[in-house]
């Protein structure tokens, strides 16, 4: 014979609260600790990688700084 646990609807409430609290107490100090975290969470498809390595391979490659170009003379 199978036991069951009867919850009441208070209970059912308060277990799905505590479920939902332990999930979502991640705080970060900043935004980009908070990027840096979902970066190691997510990762990237191939696809997306690749096309994205195309995509900055056809960037311009910034110019140079004022101070690197006085000091280089």
């Amino acid at each position: 014979m199978k036991r069951q646990t009867k919850h009441t609807s208070q209970e059912q409430e308060q277990l799905s609260q505590m479920q939902s609290q332990e999930r979502s107490a991640l705080e970060f100090a900043t935004p980009e600790d908070l990027l840096r975290h979902d970066a190691k969470e997510v990762s990237v498809p191939p696809e997306i990688a690749e096309r994205l390595a195309r995509s900055l391979q056809s960037e311009p490659r910034p110019a140079r700084s004022w101070w690197r170009r006085f000091l280089d003379r």
